[in-house]
Protein backbone atom coordinates (compact mmCIF):
# COMPACT_ATOMS: atom_id res chain seq x y z
CA UNK A 1 0.00 0.00 0.00
CA UNK A 2 1.21 3.30 -1.02
CA UNK A 3 1.48 5.76 1.52
CA UNK A 4 -1.07 9.23 0.72
CA UNK A 5 0.87 12.18 -0.78
CA UNK A 6 2.21 15.09 1.57
CA UNK A 7 0.79 18.30 1.76
CA UNK A 8 2.71 21.16 -0.30
CA UNK A 9 4.21 23.20 2.37
CA UNK A 10 4.13 25.72 0.11
CA UNK A 11 1.53 25.52 -1.22
CA UNK A 12 -0.14 25.44 2.69
CA UNK A 13 2.09 28.27 3.82
CA UNK A 14 0.99 30.52 0.66
CA UNK A 15 -2.99 29.49 1.13
CA UNK A 16 -2.61 30.54 4.77
CA UNK A 17 -0.49 33.92 4.09
CA UNK A 18 -3.04 34.58 1.48
CA UNK A 19 -6.20 33.99 4.64
CA UNK A 20 -4.16 36.52 6.65
CA UNK A 21 -3.76 38.81 4.54
CA UNK A 22 -7.99 39.05 3.96
CA UNK A 23 -8.24 39.04 7.57
CA UNK A 24 -6.26 41.87 8.53
CA UNK A 25 -7.42 43.80 5.79
CA UNK A 26 -10.00 46.16 8.20
CA UNK A 27 -6.76 47.34 10.08
CA UNK A 28 -5.61 48.83 6.68
CA UNK A 29 -8.68 50.07 5.29
CA UNK A 30 -9.08 51.68 8.86
CA UNK A 31 -5.62 53.64 7.82
CA UNK A 32 -7.34 55.16 4.95
CA UNK A 33 -11.08 56.17 6.75
CA UNK A 34 -9.75 59.74 5.70
CA UNK A 35 -10.71 58.92 2.20
CA UNK A 36 -14.12 58.64 0.82
CA UNK A 37 -14.98 55.05 0.59
CA UNK A 38 -16.40 55.11 -2.84
CA UNK A 39 -13.26 56.45 -3.73
CA UNK A 40 -10.80 53.99 -2.54
CA UNK A 41 -13.25 51.51 -4.16
CA UNK A 42 -12.18 53.22 -7.74
CA UNK A 43 -8.40 53.47 -6.20
CA UNK A 44 -8.27 49.55 -5.52
CA UNK A 45 -9.61 48.84 -8.95
CA UNK A 46 -7.45 51.00 -11.21
CA UNK A 47 -3.96 50.01 -9.05
CA UNK A 48 -4.91 46.21 -8.75
CA UNK A 49 -5.74 46.13 -13.01
CA UNK A 50 -2.14 47.83 -13.54
CA UNK A 51 -0.61 45.30 -11.76
CA UNK A 52 -2.55 42.36 -12.44
CA UNK A 53 -2.95 43.08 -16.34
CA UNK A 54 1.13 44.11 -16.36
CA UNK A 55 2.13 41.49 -14.66
CA UNK A 56 0.03 38.91 -16.68
CA UNK A 57 1.20 40.79 -20.43
CA UNK A 58 4.70 40.68 -18.79
CA UNK A 59 4.71 36.98 -19.00
CA UNK A 60 2.56 36.22 -21.84
CA UNK A 61 2.24 39.19 -23.94
CA UNK A 62 -1.28 39.30 -25.12
CA UNK A 63 -1.86 36.09 -25.74
CA UNK A 64 -3.83 35.42 -22.10
CA UNK A 65 -6.29 38.06 -23.44
CA UNK A 66 -7.38 35.76 -26.66
CA UNK A 67 -7.26 33.12 -24.98
CA UNK A 68 -9.50 33.75 -22.12
CA UNK A 69 -12.15 35.60 -24.28
CA UNK A 70 -12.08 32.91 -27.27
CA UNK A 71 -14.08 30.68 -25.08
CA UNK A 72 -17.73 31.07 -24.90
CA UNK A 73 -19.76 32.83 -22.50
CA UNK A 74 -16.50 33.73 -21.00
CA UNK A 75 -16.52 37.86 -21.94
CA UNK A 76 -20.00 38.51 -20.74
CA UNK A 77 -19.92 36.57 -17.26
CA UNK A 78 -16.72 38.26 -16.15
CA UNK A 79 -18.61 41.82 -16.53
CA UNK A 80 -21.17 40.16 -14.66
CA UNK A 81 -18.53 38.97 -12.18
CA UNK A 82 -16.49 42.47 -12.10
CA UNK A 83 -19.72 44.22 -11.07
CA UNK A 84 -20.64 41.89 -8.22
CA UNK A 85 -17.07 42.13 -6.74
CA UNK A 86 -16.71 45.69 -7.02
CA UNK A 87 -20.01 46.04 -5.22
CA UNK A 88 -18.99 43.94 -2.52
CA UNK A 89 -15.13 45.64 -1.95
CA UNK A 90 -17.07 49.33 -2.34
CA UNK A 91 -19.86 47.44 0.78
CA UNK A 92 -17.06 46.22 2.95
CA UNK A 93 -14.63 48.85 2.49
CA UNK A 94 -17.54 51.27 3.92
CA UNK A 95 -18.68 49.10 6.50
CA UNK A 96 -15.29 48.64 8.18
CA UNK A 97 -14.72 52.59 8.01
CA UNK A 98 -18.32 53.08 9.67
CA UNK A 99 -17.54 50.68 12.26
CA UNK A 100 -19.76 47.72 11.47
CA UNK A 101 -16.22 45.34 11.43
CA UNK A 102 -18.31 42.26 13.17
CA UNK A 103 -21.03 42.60 10.83
CA UNK A 104 -18.40 42.27 7.95
CA UNK A 105 -16.87 39.02 9.43
CA UNK A 106 -20.51 37.72 10.15
CA UNK A 107 -20.97 37.98 6.10
CA UNK A 108 -18.02 36.24 5.46
CA UNK A 109 -18.70 33.40 7.66
CA UNK A 110 -22.02 32.45 6.24
CA UNK A 111 -20.55 32.60 2.76
CA UNK A 112 -19.73 28.91 2.53
CA UNK A 113 -22.75 28.30 3.50
CA UNK A 114 -24.79 30.53 0.95
CA UNK A 115 -22.02 28.69 -1.48
CA UNK A 116 -23.51 25.41 -0.71
CA UNK A 117 -27.45 26.80 -1.31
CA UNK A 118 -26.22 27.47 -4.44
CA UNK A 119 -25.03 24.62 -5.62
CA UNK A 120 -28.07 22.91 -4.95
CA UNK A 121 -30.72 25.33 -6.11
CA UNK A 122 -28.40 26.76 -9.43
CA UNK A 123 -25.90 23.63 -10.26
CA UNK A 124 -28.34 20.40 -9.28
CA UNK A 125 -25.69 19.09 -6.38
CA UNK A 126 -27.09 17.07 -3.89
CA UNK A 127 -26.26 17.43 -0.57
CA UNK A 128 -26.02 14.55 2.45
CA UNK A 129 -27.57 14.42 5.62
CA UNK A 130 -24.46 16.13 7.69
CA UNK A 131 -24.50 19.05 5.69
CA UNK A 132 -28.14 19.81 5.37
CA UNK A 133 -28.03 19.63 9.57
CA UNK A 134 -25.40 22.09 8.82
CA UNK A 135 -27.18 24.56 6.44
CA UNK A 136 -30.56 24.27 8.86
CA UNK A 137 -28.13 25.12 11.83
CA UNK A 138 -26.54 28.03 10.71
CA UNK A 139 -30.01 29.03 9.06
CA UNK A 140 -31.01 29.18 12.81
CA UNK A 141 -28.33 31.12 13.79
CA UNK A 142 -28.68 33.88 10.72
CA UNK A 143 -32.36 34.09 12.02
CA UNK A 144 -31.31 34.85 15.72
CA UNK A 145 -29.50 37.35 14.66
CA UNK A 146 -32.22 38.97 12.06
CA UNK A 147 -34.03 39.15 15.29
CA UNK A 148 -31.88 39.99 18.15
CA UNK A 149 -29.18 41.90 16.42
CA UNK A 150 -30.81 44.99 17.32
CA UNK A 151 -30.89 45.76 13.54
CA UNK A 152 -31.41 43.79 10.21
CA UNK A 153 -27.83 42.60 9.55
CA UNK A 154 -28.49 43.79 5.78
CA UNK A 155 -24.67 44.33 5.35
CA UNK A 156 -23.24 40.65 6.31
CA UNK A 157 -26.41 39.33 4.21
CA UNK A 158 -25.23 41.75 1.25
CA UNK A 159 -21.76 40.69 1.77
CA UNK A 160 -22.69 37.04 1.91
CA UNK A 161 -24.81 37.09 -0.93
CA UNK A 162 -22.69 39.39 -3.73
CA UNK A 163 -19.55 36.90 -3.44
CA UNK A 164 -21.48 33.80 -3.53
CA UNK A 165 -22.83 35.06 -6.40
CA UNK A 166 -19.48 36.09 -7.63
CA UNK A 167 -18.02 32.82 -6.68
CA UNK A 168 -21.03 31.09 -8.64
CA UNK A 169 -20.55 33.05 -11.96
CA UNK A 170 -16.53 32.32 -11.46
CA UNK A 171 -17.57 28.50 -11.16
CA UNK A 172 -19.10 28.50 -14.40
CA UNK A 173 -16.79 30.79 -16.27
CA UNK A 174 -14.14 28.46 -18.31
CA UNK A 175 -11.03 30.97 -16.93
CA UNK A 176 -8.11 30.64 -15.36
CA UNK A 177 -8.03 32.50 -11.78
CA UNK A 178 -5.30 35.12 -12.76
CA UNK A 179 -6.49 36.21 -16.36
CA UNK A 180 -10.38 36.48 -14.89
CA UNK A 181 -9.21 38.59 -12.69
CA UNK A 182 -7.52 40.59 -15.04
CA UNK A 183 -10.74 41.01 -17.41
CA UNK A 184 -12.40 41.51 -14.67
CA UNK A 185 -10.40 44.57 -13.88
CA UNK A 186 -10.11 45.73 -17.14
CA UNK A 187 -14.26 46.27 -17.83
CA UNK A 188 -13.86 47.94 -14.28
CA UNK A 189 -11.02 50.26 -15.34
CA UNK A 190 -12.17 53.00 -17.54
CA UNK A 191 -15.41 54.00 -15.09
CA UNK A 192 -13.14 53.90 -11.68
CA UNK A 193 -10.44 56.00 -13.91
CA UNK A 194 -13.02 58.03 -14.78
CA UNK A 195 -14.49 58.80 -11.63
CA UNK A 196 -11.55 59.90 -9.94
CA UNK A 197 -10.44 62.03 -12.47
CA UNK A 198 -13.63 63.90 -12.28
CA UNK A 199 -13.03 63.64 -8.24
CA UNK A 200 -10.11 65.52 -8.75
CA UNK A 201 -11.37 67.98 -11.25
CA UNK A 202 -14.32 69.28 -8.84
CA UNK A 203 -12.54 69.66 -5.33
CA UNK A 204 -13.89 65.86 -4.12
CA UNK A 205 -10.43 63.83 -4.65
CA UNK A 206 -7.15 64.68 -2.48
CA UNK A 207 -4.76 62.09 -4.52
CA UNK A 208 -2.58 65.01 -6.04
CA UNK A 209 -1.39 66.58 -2.94
CA UNK A 210 -4.37 66.87 -0.73
CA UNK A 211 -4.74 64.02 1.25
CA UNK A 212 -0.43 63.31 1.59
CA UNK A 213 2.07 61.10 0.47
CA UNK A 214 1.69 58.81 2.78
CA UNK A 215 -2.69 57.86 2.10
CA UNK A 216 -1.48 57.93 -1.50
CA UNK A 217 1.04 55.33 -1.34
CA UNK A 218 -1.47 53.30 0.85
CA UNK A 219 -3.60 53.81 -2.09
CA UNK A 220 -1.32 52.61 -4.37
CA UNK A 221 -0.44 49.45 -2.18
CA UNK A 222 -3.74 49.08 -1.57
CA UNK A 223 -4.20 47.46 -5.54
CA UNK A 224 -1.16 44.88 -4.65
CA UNK A 225 -3.10 43.87 -1.58
CA UNK A 226 -6.46 43.26 -3.56
CA UNK A 227 -4.33 41.19 -6.33
CA UNK A 228 -1.92 39.24 -4.19
CA UNK A 229 -4.44 37.24 -1.99
CA UNK A 230 -6.49 36.31 -4.87
CA UNK A 231 -3.01 35.30 -6.75
CA UNK A 232 -2.24 33.16 -3.52
CA UNK A 233 -5.00 31.77 -3.12
CA UNK A 234 -5.09 30.93 -7.10
CA UNK A 235 -1.63 29.13 -6.06
CA UNK A 236 -2.31 26.80 -3.34
CA UNK A 237 -5.60 25.92 -4.58
CA UNK A 238 -3.82 23.91 -6.99
CA UNK A 239 -1.30 22.42 -4.69
CA UNK A 240 -3.30 21.13 -1.78
CA UNK A 241 -6.66 19.36 -0.82
CA UNK A 242 -9.59 21.48 -1.67
CA UNK A 243 -11.29 19.92 2.12
CA UNK A 244 -7.87 22.20 3.62
CA UNK A 245 -8.94 25.45 1.94
CA UNK A 246 -11.99 24.95 2.93
CA UNK A 247 -11.39 24.57 6.12
CA UNK A 248 -8.78 27.22 6.37
CA UNK A 249 -10.84 29.72 4.51
CA UNK A 250 -12.19 30.74 7.84
CA UNK A 251 -9.05 31.85 9.23
CA UNK A 252 -10.16 35.65 7.64
CA UNK A 253 -13.88 36.19 9.26
CA UNK A 254 -12.32 35.08 12.28
CA UNK A 255 -9.81 37.63 12.34
CA UNK A 256 -12.15 39.95 11.19
CA UNK A 257 -14.29 39.16 14.02
CA UNK A 258 -11.30 39.40 16.69
CA UNK A 259 -10.04 43.09 15.76
CA UNK A 260 -13.45 44.20 15.02
CA UNK A 261 -14.44 43.42 19.07
CA UNK A 262 -10.63 43.68 20.30
CA UNK A 263 -9.35 46.81 18.14
CA UNK A 264 -12.04 48.37 17.29
CA UNK A 265 -14.37 48.42 20.13
CA UNK A 266 -17.23 46.95 18.51
CA UNK A 267 -19.89 44.90 20.86
CA UNK A 268 -20.13 41.93 21.32
CA UNK A 269 -22.76 40.81 23.80
CA UNK A 270 -24.89 37.81 24.23
CA UNK A 271 -27.38 38.10 21.45
CA UNK A 272 -24.91 38.41 19.03
CA UNK A 273 -22.59 35.30 20.33
CA UNK A 274 -25.74 33.17 20.94
CA UNK A 275 -26.24 33.68 16.55
CA UNK A 276 -22.66 33.27 15.85
CA UNK A 277 -22.19 30.14 17.92
CA UNK A 278 -24.87 28.53 15.78
CA UNK A 279 -23.19 29.41 12.66
CA UNK A 280 -19.61 28.23 14.05
CA UNK A 281 -21.25 24.89 14.94
CA UNK A 282 -22.96 24.55 11.31
CA UNK A 283 -19.15 25.28 9.84
CA UNK A 284 -17.71 22.92 12.06
CA UNK A 285 -20.09 20.46 11.23
CA UNK A 286 -20.07 20.93 7.32
CA UNK A 287 -16.26 21.20 7.22
CA UNK A 288 -15.37 18.01 9.08
CA UNK A 289 -18.17 15.87 6.97
CA UNK A 290 -16.72 17.13 4.06
CA UNK A 291 -13.08 16.75 5.46
CA UNK A 292 -14.40 12.80 6.76
CA UNK A 293 -15.59 12.62 3.14
CA UNK A 294 -12.14 13.09 1.54
CA UNK A 295 -10.33 10.91 3.77
CA UNK A 296 -12.56 8.59 2.54
CA UNK A 297 -12.09 8.99 -0.99
CA UNK A 298 -8.06 9.38 -0.75
CA UNK A 299 -8.00 5.87 1.21
CA UNK A 300 -8.96 3.91 -2.48
CA UNK A 301 -6.76 5.76 -3.92
CA UNK A 302 -4.14 5.57 -1.96
CA UNK A 303 -4.79 1.74 -1.97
Amino acid sequence: MTPAPALDRRGLWVAAASFVLWGVMPLYWHLLKAVPSLQIVFHRIVWSTILVIGWLCLKQGLQWWRQAVSKPRVAWLLAISGTLIAFNWGLYIWAVNAGHVVETSLGYFINPLLNVVLGVLLLRERLNAAQWTAVGVAALGVLWLTFNYGSFPWIALALAASFGLYGFVRKIAAVDSIPGLGIESAYLFLPALGMLLWSETHGQGGFFGGWGLGLDALLIVGGALTALPLIGFAYAVRRIPYSVIGLMQYIAPTMQLLIGVLAFGEPFGSDRAIGFVFIWIGLAVFAIDGFWRSRRRAAPAAA
